[in-house]
């Protein structure tokens, strides 16, 4: 992700999730050592990004989107691989996600990758309030 793809990104965040990132917060990591900004384009048209955070051995998953437009082609899957592949090389062991128990295209995603459901975040999200499952995934 560069300073130019931000805007996009916050676009595709705000459609994407109840309590989104602003603009500002993608901005700020952009610079951050341990962050890993990407994104997915189609052409010259952005449609996707994912945020990993990695500390030591250890990695989340902060944010990864697709644009609706643009689900259901594999994008969100290859997003995902990338993601996978910047992680092990960066020395991550243990890759760490939540997603909402509710979402079941993204759970769906993260089982096929062998993520494992490890626990449970009561009330995690609000807009609307749901349930968190942690998921887990030994590199």
């Amino acid at each position: 992700m560069l300073e130019r793809d931000v805007d996009r990104v916050a676009e595709l965040e705000a459609h994407a999730f109840g309590s989104p990132w602003e603009a500002a917060t993608f901005r700020r990591l952009l610079d951050r050592s341990g962050a890993e900004l990407l994104v997915a384009e189609v052409g010259t048209e952005l449609v996707g990004y994912a945020v990993l955070w990695c500390i030591l051995d250890q990695g989340e998953l902060a944010n990864i989107a697709v644009d609706p437009a643009w689900q259901r082609r594999g994008l969100g899957s290859r997003l995902m691989e990338r993601v996978l592949e910047r992680a092990r090389e960066r020395g991550v062991s243990d890759l760490f996600l939540e997603v909402r128990e509710s979402n079941a295209v993204a759970r769906e995603l993260y089982r096929r990758r062998g993520f494992l459901q490890i626990g449970v975040r009561r009330n995690y999200y609000d807009s609307p309030r749901e349930d968190a499952c942690v998921l887990r995934l030994e590199l």
